[in-house]
């Protein structure tokens, strides 16, 4: 929403008709836009020049020297990203053809009708200032990113980049918790890469991809003859990341008899294999990731408390790609490079069109959806810029609920349990994930959030 005394743009009036630029003029000014009138093409062409307005409206027939068809020609010659709106008395197919082709956005008759003329230009703005965003996001994406696996210049992203400064020449422990596809491994990584322990290794592993005892023996590792198949002595991975990091992947899978053993490695910082007598030091910092409440499983008794106050020294919470405004296009042109050089082929860019339906999109993926998103629009398209018609039709066909917006459109209002989902959601962003806080905003009792959070993940994964 617009603040009170806050001007919508400069808007430059070219006419021939001087009482015409007096009422454009006056009228405009009432509805915030700062106006500049003259009375000639060539004066315009000039003006713009010294002091480039945000939008140009211009008669299409002037008595002398150049024509409005004219000026849009040169405009778009020489400003492309200037938006230019045509009037005209003569309103027919031919002078719109004429002035499309020459590059006019718009196009009006007279006698013009304001209340629809302020929400046209209101439009052109709109769609100017989304093209000037997609420009500085390209170059953003070109240059070095602040963590290199990371992209995002947010609020709730510079948040993260300053508490992952903090950390990460830290040895403690860290537990990294978000929506799936927020890129909690990617944040696993850039604290690694830029901490003390950079030159050791940074291993992996996914706590729910293992049963029980393979995922035992991949941990804390083997002795000979141990169990069947265990035909040599093998080096664990907690043993195998001295001197780097090991990452614990979805650690609220881990089961519950390797926790107490789990503890025991990490408190003492030593590790004993299955199936050995014999203890084997290590120097590895750890850190977790889940998309489950701990706290939880905690109380439910699923999770040992012991362990979790053992993993969550630290805590960083991965914000969803919803909250993240813009980042939505950045991370979207970068996509676009990677896939269009690995399928060898030119796609360079976004349509403004397609980067107005990504960034209405809720994004219930995160960025792994977007990823898959943008992977599949540069494998189909034939063009060098990705338009809506090349974007899944989930994205194509999102509509922002009329509640919200303030439409009356039917097609577009959502049902209760979706307006309910979408304000639980909304209120969880905004207090950081803190779902005791939330819980208590939204007047509901934690496990009735718990509750609805795990429907909506379980709706999500469908």
């Amino acid at each position: 929403m617009m603040e009170a005394g806050q001007l919508r743009g400069t808007v430059l009036v070219v006419d021939d008709d001087p009482d015409l630029c007096r009422l454009l003029a006056t009228f405009l000014s009432h509805s915030k836009f700062h106006v500049r009138t003259l009375n000639s093409a060539e004066a315009a062409f000039a003006a713009i020049e010294q002091d480039p307005p945000d939008l140009v409206i211009t008669d299409l027939q002037m008595g002398e020297g150049h024509s409005g068809t004219q000026l849009c020609a040169q405009l778009h010659s020489a400003y492309p990203d200037l938006p230019v709106m045509v009037m005209t008395a003569f309103a027919s197919v031919e002078a719109a053809v004429d002035a499309m082709r020459a590059g006019a956005e718009d196009f009006v008759t007279k006698p013009i009708r304001f209340d629809a003329l302020e929400i046209r230009l209101d439009k052109l703005l709109q769609k100017r200032a989304l093209q000037k965003e997609v420009k500085r996001l390209r170059r953003a994406a070109g240059e070095s990113p602040r963590f290199v696996d990371l992209l995002g210049q947010s609020p709730p992203m510079q948040r993260l980049y300053a508490l992952l400064d903090q950390i990460a020449s830290s040895n403690a422990s860290l537990l990294i918790t978000g929506e799936s596809g927020t890129g909690k491994e990617l944040a696993a990584r850039a604290v690694h890469t830029r901490s003390r322990r950079s030159s050791g290794k940074l291993l992996a592993i996914n706590c729910a991809a293992l049963p029980a005892p393979l995922l035992e023996s991949e941990l804390f590792g083997h002795a000979k003859g141990a169990f069947t198949d265990a035909h040599v002595e093998r080096l664990g991975l907690l043993a195998q990341a001295n001197g780097g990091t090991i990452f614990l992947d979805e650690i609220s899978e881990l089961p519950l008899q390797m926790q107490p053993k789990l503890l025991r490695a990490l408190q003492e910082r030593r590790v004993r294999p299955v199936g050995s007598n014999e203890e084997q030091p290590f120097d590895a910092r750890i850190i977790t990731a889940t998309n489950v409440d701990l706290e939880k499983a905690v109380a439910e008794g699923r999770f040992r408390e012991d362990l979790f106050f053992r993993l969550n020294v630290i805590h960083v919470l991965l914000p969803p790609l919803r909250s993240r405004g813009s980042d939505v296009l950045l991370l979207a042109q970068h996509f676009v490079e990677q896939f269009a050089s690995q399928a060898s082929k030119r796609v360079v860019a976004l349509t403004d069109a397609a980067a107005e339906k990504l960034l209405a999109y809720s994004w219930p993926g995160n960025v792994r959806e977007l990823q898959n998103c943008i992977e599949r629009a540069v494998t189909l398209t034939d063009a060098e810029e990705i338009g809506v018609e090349d974007l899944p039709e989930r994205i194509r066909k999102f509509r922002v609920s009329g509640l919200f917006a303030g439409g009356t459109d039917l097609a577009a209002l959502a049902t209760l349990d979706e307006v309910e989902r979408r304000y639980i959601l909304h209120v969880l962003d905004a207090v950081e994930g803190n779902k005791t806080l939330a819980a208590t905003k939204l007047g509901l009792d934690r496990k009735t959030l718990y509750r609805k959070l795990e429907l909506y993940a379980r709706e999500q994964e469908k």
